[in-house]
Order: C-alpha cells, then structure tokens, then sequence
C-alpha cells in the first residue's frame, strides 16, 4: 500500500486570491481595493503551519512578484519561488527561480525541503492559477468575495464549482460579511470534493 510513499513527500497545494464581481484580481499590477483587514487575512493564512521550523513554499508568477509591494517582505513561513522563462537569476526577496509550476512542486516534495514545506501555496497570477487547478494535489481555494465591481486587467480563472464545492464554514476563516473602506468581503474556501489517491 505504500507504494509512492519513498520516492515524493506528496503536499497540498493551495491557491489564494481576493476577487471582486468580475472575478476580477487587478489592474495595472496593483489592487484596485484598500482592504487592509483582507491583507492581513492574507498574509495570517499563507503563514500558517502546525510546528515552528517548518515553511510554506509560495508560488509567484513574475509579474505577481514584481507588482508585490516589497515593504510586505520578509514573509513569516515562508520561502518563495518565482515562476518564470525570462529571468536568469533569482529576485531580490525570493528564494527560488523555477520556468514552471511543476518544477516548484518538485523543489517541494524532494530534499532538502521535503521535511520542512507543509504547503504549496499559489499567489497568481492567472496562468500559475490555471495550471494549480489542474494539478491533482490541489485540494483548497481561498478566494476573498470582494462584493464591488472593479475595472480589472487580470483575472482568476472559471473553476468548475461541482469539482471545488463552497464551504459553509471553515476552520480558521471568517464565515460573516465584512465590511472595510466602504466595500463588502466575505472570506471564502472551495474544497475539492473528490481527493486523488495518493
């Protein structure tokens, strides 16, 4: 029965995002909403792990990264890992530099830091988010209801929502209405409903 068991420490790969009506996600490589309470949430949830020493490994596309406010780093947790074809060395702030997603799971689940990561956690942008939700690990969105129409360039793919099912409540995730600025949220998770076997 433990026949993969040797080879791959097998990790949850998660994605997490605030989108508003549209499904939205940005504009001009910034948010279009100021919801500093959402950010926070954010950042508390990326952080998470059961037993200090251990980190979460976070998934940027190159564009995500480079529009990330770099007053946010460094991040509690976590080692990040940038996607990316065109560059040739590892940013300021990250950790790694991987051409694709399958690549930065791979860096995850072999040493050295099979024993540490706990979880794989995708920032955007819409192409890393595409290929996540493809993946079989995935088992977890985090996806913020930004309840206001915003003018957005980017945006977080359609999902099939029979396969990722809306939890009515979730540990560790707010289940009521916020409001912030004058503008509406609700912390959301979708789980997927059948896990792949290991």
């Amino acid at each position: 029965m433990e026949k993969s068991q040797e080879k791959v420490q097998r990790k949850p790969i998660r994605l997490i995002a605030a989108v508003c009506n549209n499904m939205g996600l940005g504009k001009d490589g910034t948010l279009p909403w100021n919801l500093p309470s959402e950010f926070k949430y954010f950042l508390d949830t990326i952080a998470r792990v059961s037993r200090p020493g251990n980190m979460n490994l976070l998934v940027w596309g190159r564009l995500c990264w480079q529009s990330h406010p770099e007053h946010t780093f460094p991040m509690a947790n976590a080692l990040h890992v940038v996607l990316s074809k065109t560059l040739s060395s590892v940013p300021d702030h990250a950790h790694f530099l991987c051409q694709d997603l399958e690549s930065a799971v791979r860096l995850a689940t072999e040493p050295p830091l099979a024993d540490i990561i706990e979880t794989i956690w995708i920032i955007g942008g819409t192409q890393v988010y595409e290929d996540a939700l493809k993946h079989p690990w995935s088992d977890l969105i985090y996806l913020t209801d930004v309840m206001a129409d915003f003018d957005c360039d980017v945006f977080f793919p359609e999902f099939d929502r029979e396969l990722f099912k809306l939890q009515d409540t979730f540990p560790d995730v707010p289940s009521e209405i916020q409001e912030e600025n004058g503008i509406k949220f609700k912390c959301q998770v979708f789980k997927r409903a059948t896990a792949e076997p290991l």
